[in-house]
């Protein structure tokens, strides 16, 4: 049976201690048919360096495939240069063997589970950054990506198992206490308006870029915690 883990932000090997052996021993007994997902800002693709390459290669040594959506802080430029692939029913950039970014838009079938994949976030702290060096306009969805997503859902009829993104819908937010710096977007009401307006069905909604470890219902945003679905 796959097994799946799902994970918060890593920023590259900076919040990754979590996935060791030390705090995540379950790994010892997976196989690179078994995966973690990771919600958002792995940042494994980054300065197209030694440092990119380490951390590759680090992920392809472990016992298990990496999958993730990417978050704000991304090199989305880089990302963008990676060939699409069909994988599971979904599009995908394949950055090595056994890790693989799951695009925007789609619904991919796991481990006889369906997850839709909405990447992307809105940076708060992009004032302080400088545009092609550590700060991308891709952070956001592309008109083309909302329209594919919502092509694909009505494919599914609304109904997945689970939901990965990196932020949040903007109704969630106002539910927790979470002590965030943030503004609406389009993207957090986009995701309000799947609930609203689409009824979508699942099972549980995971989500990163809080760097909060917090449940509210069928949400979960994640950060230090590993969980299997």
């Amino acid at each position: 049976m796959t097994r799946i883990f799902i994970t918060g932000d890593t920023h590259c090997d900076y919040d990754w201690k979590k996935l060791n052996t030390a705090c995540f021993p379950e790994q010892k007994n997976l196989t690179k048919d078994d995966y973690v997902i990771i919600s958002g800002d792995f940042g494994g693709v980054w300065s197209k360096d030694k440092t990119d390459e380490y951390i590759i290669k680090t992920y392809e040594r472990r016992n298990f495939t990496t999958l993730f959506v990417d978050g704000n802080h991304e090199n989305h430029d880089a990302l963008d240069q990676y060939p699409v692939e069909e994988w599971h029913g979904g599009k995908i950039h394949r950055i090595s063997g056994t890790v693989i970014h799951l695009l925007r838009g789609q619904v991919f079938e796991i481990g006889g589970r369906t997850f839709f994949t909405m990447g992307g976030a809105e940076s708060t702290d992009k004032g302080y950054r400088k545009e092609g060096l550590s700060w991308w306009a891709r952070e956001m969805p592309s008109d083309a990506e909302y329209e594919e997503a919502l092509k694909n859902l009505a494919a599914h009829d609304f109904k997945v198992d689970y939901i990965v993104s990196h932020c949040a819908p903007e109704d969630y937010l106002y539910f927790t206490e979470m002590d965030v710096a943030r503004r609406p977007n389009r993207l957090t009401e986009f995701f309000s308006e799947l609930i609203t307006d689409h009824n979508i069905s699942y099972e549980g909604w995971y989500f990163g870029h809080y760097h909060e470890d917090i449940d509210f219902d069928n949400f979960h945003c994640l950060y230090q915690r590993v969980i299997e679905l």
